[in-house]
């Protein structure tokens, strides 16, 4: 396998950030985007510009909220969590994503 770092496909950040805060609980996007590096064993890589759009993007549509809170460091941050929405729509996106990656596979699949 490559150790180059790889940009995440469009259309997956939804997806992979309901899961991580599925997963982890309330979070900072710090804590998201080192818990993306650590499963991807570093491959995968959120940057600032990317992730805290998307944080603002995913909370606008209700399915994670926000509140302040203190981080390991005694710093200021916000915490993410999902909502009652964001777990519906984490099961929307997971069986979408299942299904894309089933067709992929039959695409890949030698003749």
């Amino acid at each position: 396998m490559s150790t180059e770092k790889s940009d995440i496909l469009q259309g997956t950040l939804d997806l992979i950030v309901l899961k991580t805060l599925d997963t982890l609980g309330p979070t900072h996007g710090y804590g998201i985007a080192v818990r993306l590096q650590q499963v991807s064993a570093n491959i995968l890589q959120l940057n600032q510009g990317t992730l805290y759009p998307a944080l603002l993007r995913l909370e606008q549509k209700g399915w994670i909220r926000s509140e302040w809170g203190e981080s390991e460091n005694k710093r200021r941050a916000r915490f993410y969590s999902l909502t009652k929405a964001g777990k519906k729509q984490l099961r929307e996106e997971r069986a979408n994503w299942e299904r894309f990656a089933g067709v992929m596979q039959r695409v890949l699949a030698p003749e």
